[in-house]
């Protein structure tokens, strides 16, 4: 069985603003110096659940300067800003197939049970990793239930990041969220 809904379809455009104190409970695993999201909001119109953030990556976490944001930093960027856009969602009730999750659950899901399925991204114009802004937006989230076992919930993303001095990447993300509530 697949139920598709982004958001909840009665849901009207609702915008959210910081929330330092969710935004430090998101990045709790994650060491002092890979803690690169320092502020997000999170909106939610026309179906989609979308949120943006500033980022600042004064050294890299494993390698040498490389003089702008790297595919790795990229990465990592994208986990911090899913996983508050999801930790938001729950909060507020914004994406239907997390309607029966807590923040209880988020937590208890957000290292083992959320997945990346895909990572796609192409580099445009090379951003400066010290300071730049990025955005995520869940396309589309289904819930499963292959062979009648605990629901899959599958989720369609696509993000960019960009800075004041015309930096650019996007690309796109399946992410899987096993073991779910």
């Amino acid at each position: 069985m697949i139920a598709r809904a982004a958001v909840r379809p009665d849901a009207p455009a609702r915008e959210f603003g910081r929330d330092d104190e969710l935004l430090e409970r998101v990045l709790r695993p994650y060491k002092a110096h890979c803690k690169y999201l320092e502020a997000a909001s999170v909106s939610s119109r026309s179906g989609r659940v979308t949120a943006r953030g500033e980022f600042s990556i004064p050294e890299s976490c494993y390698i040498d300067d490389t003089g702008h944001l790297n595919a790795v930093e990229v990465n990592i960027s994208y986990n911090q800003m899913m996983y508050y856009a999801i930790a938001k969602s729950v909060q507020e009730g914004l994406l239907a197939d997390f309607a029966s999750w807590t923040l209880e659950d988020f937590w208890r899901h957000q290292l083992p049970d959320i997945l990346i399925a895909r990572f796609g991204g192409s580099f445009r114009r090379p951003i400066d990793a010290r300071s730049f802004f990025g955005e995520i937006e869940f396309l589309s989230v289904e819930r499963r239930s292959p062979g009648g076992g605990n629901p899959l919930i599958v989720a369609d993303t696509a993000y960019r990041y960009w800075d004041d001095a015309g930096g650019r990447c996007d690309g796109d993300v399946k992410i899987a969220i096993v073991n779910g509530p």
